[in-house]
């Protein structure tokens, strides 16, 4: 297992770092190798930069905050899509199963409608969401509490996406349609200094607790009761599983919008590179995502004169792995 780990973590760390390359230096406004290393080198040192200060902006203020959220958003995704699909045990699996991107989307459009705080009541509401599915699921008692939860999920969901499709129908047509329409489209354009905190935060914590029960994760991909006979009470790690993914996939979609088939189709190229097993699945997962997503979004804003939303990539990309999984459905998924 370690010569397989060592390989594909090398290629997840290639593909995060030739993201970061590319991300810096491509654009309308090109930047050379030497000029990214002059910036970030002078920056380090505390000394002043023999680059054009123009050049310093876009690295700095432009640039380099929607490159660290592409990375945080990527890798949380695909760490929450990771922990998902070995919760329940289905390759096919997306960090919004439980409607934390339904919630996050009605929260948003509510905070465009009401001129209120986007970000904060689009985080807030792919939590409430969440809590709402975890709550009635567990008031349904059934042999098969995963396949439950996956039910309630999409059920709550479809309800959160009508509910969004009622605020978008009595928005102003003029200004507030269209800023709800781009932002559930999914775009890092509008990303800042400030918005990295918030978002940094709750991705650290909830991909630590991933990382921390790792070794959990792998006995809860068992079935239940063969989890159960070996002896965890897969109960309360249950619950600190989907609310740690939820929190990593709340913030990142409150950050940047609804972007998805991240959390569905990173996950497989991660166990492809280094296996099933979850201690090297996770850490692989998050540095695929990282640079997915940064390659995702580089071709988002140099491919065409406007900006493409990075949710019509990312399915227009997803889609055909989609199918070609479906395809593959009768090997065996381990």
């Amino acid at each position: 297992m370690t010569r397989r780990f060592l390989p594909g973590l090398l290629i997840a760390l290639g593909v995060l770092a030739l993201g970061l390359l590319v991300a810096f230096t491509v654009g309308r406004y090109p930047v050379t190798l030497a000029e990214l290393i002059e910036v970030l080198v002078s920056r380090l040192m505390g000394r002043a930069t023999a680059v054009p200060p123009a050049v310093e902006n876009v690295v700095l203020l432009v640039r380099g905050p929607r490159v660290v959220a592409a990375v945080l958003v990527g890798g949380a995704l695909a760490v929450a899509g990771t922990a998902f699909q070995g919760l329940f045990r289905n390759p096919l699996v997306s960090p919004d199963i439980l409607g934390a991107s339904s919630g996050a989307a009605l929260g948003a459009v509510l905070g465009i409608y009401f001129s209120l705080g986007i970000e904060g009541l689009a985080f807030a509401g792919g939590l409430v969401a969440v809590a709402a599915v975890y709550v009635i699921g567990s008031m349904l008692h059934s042999r098969d509490p995963i396949l439950v939860l996956v039910l309630t999920g999409v059920v709550v969901g479809a309800l959160l996406g009508a509910g969004v499709g009622l605020v978008k129908y009595l928005a102003d047509p003029y200004n507030q349609l269209p800023a709800m329409t781009f932002w559930l489209l999914g775009s890092l354009a509008a990303t800042t200094v400030s918005d990295l905190l918030p978002l940094t935060g709750p991705v650290a914590v909830g991909t630590v607790v991933l990382i921390a029960l790792r070794w959990r994760l792998n006995v809860m991909s068992l079935p239940e009761d063969e989890a159960r006979a070996l002896g965890l009470a897969t109960g309360p790690f249950r619950i600190a599983i989907v609310a740690a993914a939820t929190l990593v996939t709340s913030a990142s979609v409150a950050t940047s919008g609804i972007i998805g088939w991240v959390g569905l189709v990173v996950p497989h190229l991660a166990r492809a590179l280094v296996g099933p097993d979850f201690p090297r699945l996770i850490p692989t997962a998050a540095l695929l995502g990282g640079g997915y997503l940064l390659f995702i979004d580089t071709l988002a804003r140099t491919a065409a004169p406007v900006e493409i939303p990075l949710g019509i990539l990312t399915a227009v990309i997803g889609t055909p792995f989609f199918i070609w999984l479906l395809a593959g459905m009768q090997r065996t998924w381990s």
